[in-house]
């Protein structure tokens, strides 16, 4: 039963994604990275999808599911793939959705439960201009993450000149 629906679940991917045509040949932008005929990465370059515990592609099945030998770990995105998703939004001319991939890429060196932390001190009247500064540090040097330490210094002060830090209210 499993089988057979991981057979249609990849029948249905696969005339999603163009039909049964062979992956392309790899390209590369003029930058060195991937370019719009690269994307779909999973159609194309699915050797390019490896998971952060290093599962390829082809071991993301239902049936390693149910037998236990994929985990939540086993699913979490890699940098590497984030931002080669990013340089194909970049030769698209989509600049905006490559920042978002860039700093997507630094997070997942953050754990979860602090992710999720950090996201619940950008609320407005949640933190203090010195705990968003604290966090922006943390980020930049526990974490090396230099794009979201910089989100999180903007926030600081827009948050201060907007009176939406903590005690604000």
């Amino acid at each position: 039963m499993a089988q057979d629906i991981e057979t249609l679940v990849r029948s249905i991917l696969q005339n999603m994604n163009g039909g049964d045509a062979a992956p392309a040949p790899t390209t590369t932008s003029s930058t060195g990275g991937a370019s719009v005929a690269d994307y779909p990465i999973a159609a194309k370059h699915p050797d390019w999808i490896k998971t952060k515990s290093g599962k390829s592609l082809n071991d993301i099945t239902l049936a390693n599911v149910i037998n236990g030998s994929l985990t939540p770990e086993d699913l979490k995105i890699t940098p590497s793939i984030l931002k080669a998703q990013g340089e194909i939004a970049t030769s698209a001319g989509r600049k905006t959705i490559s920042s978002n991939f860039d700093r997507a890429a630094e997070l997942t060196a953050v754990p979860d439960a602090r992710v999720l932390e950090m996201y619940n001190a950008l609320r407005p009247y949640r933190s203090s201009k010195q705990e968003l500064l604290d966090i922006a540090t943390e980020l930049e040097s526990k974490y090396n993450a230099v794009i979201c330490a910089r989100y999180f210094r903007e926030a600081a002060e827009q948050y201060e000149r907007r009176k939406k830090l903590k005690g604000d209210n």
